[in-house]
């Protein structure tokens, strides 16, 4: 598997320095490694950094840092104001006792959770870097459930290729399987040792710590488990690519 991977990257490598991005393009296409933004604009460019940097990573082996507690950082910036609909109002001022997550699609066993129930569930911790596209970073713990520990109570059913985050606002983003099922993929509920305050994402918010912030989604209202993004929003896989970001975030 390791020679293979090789393989592939320094073909993709090679085509994109030689023949440029379309030949690169190709050679992803081979092994199923298009990115679902891959038709705009940058999406020749996309395609080759997804490709390479799944293979590249090894898919699951690949970990992003994490640190001492003596590291978090004083301040952690807030990018975006929580929801303002009526809605996520109403649940904000009630402590979010009526919230529950909806996870559905090709799932075996749909369900739904309430913050409680997901806080008794065996939790996992990390302390690591978000780095947000606008330049800043800061380090904090985190702590919640495993998105791999949710997935096997539902049950995936054969075939999903990606995992859709819809929440109370419209930041609505997806993983494929790979940052999925990986241990640091967390859906977490707890921030530097309390509560998830609401500024960074109460009552839950996705944390994708080997990728940009803005993959990170926040006000997280329901998980819907798909084969295929091209009919949910504009097809891109996020609202990101609409504003000028890619799909695909990996650091």
């Amino acid at each position: 598997m390791t020679s293979r991977r090789r393989l592939i990257t320094t073909g993709l490598a090679a085509a994109a320095g030689a023949s440029g991005l379309v030949i690169a393009e190709k050679i992803a296409a081979r092994y199923g490694l298009i990115p679902p933004d891959s038709g705009g604009l940058y999406g020749a460019g996309a395609t080759l950094t997804y490709a390479a940097q799944r293979l590249l990573m090894a898919s699951g082996r690949s970990m992003a840092r994490e640190f001492d507690r003596s590291q978090i950082s004083r301040a952690f910036p807030v990018n975006g104001d929580p929801p303002q609909n009526d809605g996520y109002q109403r649940l904000l001022a009630k402590k979010f006792a009526a919230w529950q997550l909806t996870v559905n699609g090709m799932v075996a066993r749909p369900a739904r959770f309430s913050i409680d129930q997901l806080m008794r569930m065996p939790a996992a911790t990390q302390i690591t870097s978000q780095a947000c596209e606008e330049g800043w970073s800061a380090i904090a713990e985190w702590t919640g459930v495993r998105l791999s520990d949710m997935l096997n109570r539902v049950g995936v059913l054969p075939g999903a290729r990606y995992i859709v985050f819809f929440p109370f606002d419209v930041n609505w983003d997806s993983v494929d399987m790979d940052d999925a099922w990986h241990p640091q993929t967390l859906l977490a509920w707890g921030m530097n040792g309390r509560e998830l305050p609401a500024e960074h994402g109460a009552p839950l918010r996705l944390r994708v710590p080997r990728q940009l912030g803005y993959k990170s989604v926040k006000y997280l209202s329901r998980i819907t488990v798909t084969d295929s993004l091209k009919s949910i929003g504009s097809g891109l896989g996020s609202i990101s690519p609409e504003i000028g970001y890619s799909w695909y975030a990996g650091i």
